[in-house]
């Protein structure tokens, strides 16, 4: 995995742990299917997904991510350049059929999950042993939600992930239309300073590493890469609300700036609420942001 080497620590040493594929690709869909909403954040729906006599396929894998987004998820042991055409063909399926896969989400998740759909943003994610240059270049070039993922297996327990790229289509909040919408919030609030306060968060986050996206919701802007680290609610009349993937327990919770919200309801995912008032408080919160991006 991109030169990434994996040790098994002892008292008389340290032993390489090599990499390996899978057997046949069912082993990394099996796998990854059991625990999808942990390794990807995205809430499992449907194995081998027939698209009808018509169309003639079957979809690996259909879920639904964290903010509403429909999933689509296809496998390949090894290298194949089929696989993002191949995932691309699914997904114009997909759009064809909004009101089956919303039968679907209805029949596995509720009524609540179906009525959230977010129709702008439908992802492709390519799980893959490696992805080649022009892979990488095509997502590029496609106006589509794509994550392209490369695994490895390790030892007898043990499973790798690496986000290869990641581009971001309908649900991508350009900068600048961002922005304007921070303000257009902030009018009726405090103004000027809720803008800054907000551009400064949107820096820090955007600043964390290659390939975070930015998805729009009504109620939040969701950060990510493959999953969602940081979640920014508009701003109110003196702070702005940013939620977390850190866990509360592991944090010296200070009552106005951090609290645990595991059990509370909010907008967005993440566990830990962060209060931010003033420019100072953007500083206190970038080590909690680095940590929320790791763990994503």
């Amino acid at each position: 995995m991109s030169g990434l080497k994996l040790f098994h620590t002892t008292k008389s040493g340290v032993t390489e742990v090599t990499p390996r594929l899978a057997e046949v690709e069912a082993d990394v869909q099996g796998l990854v299917e059991v625990h999808m909403e942990t390794l990807l954040g995205v809430r499992f729906l449907a194995s081998e997904y027939s698209t009808g006599s018509v169309h003639g396929g079957r979809i690996d894998s259909l879920g639904l991510d964290e903010n509403g987004s429909p999933v689509i998820i296809e496998y390949k042991r090894g290298v194949d350049a089929g696989v993002i055409n191949q995932g691309l063909f699914y997904l114009s399926w997909l759009m064809d059929h909004r009101r089956e896969f919303e039968h679907l989400v209805r029949d596995r998740l509720g009524a609540a999950a179906a009525a959230q759909v977010l129709w702008s943003g439908p992802r492709l994610i390519c799980i893959a042993g490696d992805f080649t240059r022009y892979d990488v270049h095509a997502v590029r070039e496609h106006r589509r939600s794509i994550d392209l993922v490369r695994y490895r297996l390790f030892g007898s327990d043990l499973l790798g992930l690496e986000t290869v790229a990641s581009v971001s289509g309908g649900t991508l909040v350009a900068r600048g239309a961002r922005r304007q919408a921070v303000a257009r919030a902030a009018v009726d609030v405090q103004g000027a300073s809720m803008v800054e306060l907000a551009n400064a968060v949107d820096e820090a986050l955007l600043g964390l590493g290659d390939g975070v996206n930015c998805v729009e919701r009504k109620q939040y802007w969701a950060y990510q890469r493959l999953r969602n680290f940081a979640c920014v609610c508009p701003p109110q009349r003196s702070k702005l609300l940013v939620y977390l993937k850190v866990d509360p327990k592991d944090v010296d919770l200070v009552p106005g700036f951090t609290r645990d919200v595991s059990r509370l309801g909010h907008h967005g995912t993440g566990d830990l609420e962060v209060q931010l008032r003033t420019p100072r408080d953007v500083e206190r919160a970038q080590a909690l942001f680095r940590a929320s991006y790791a763990a994503a």
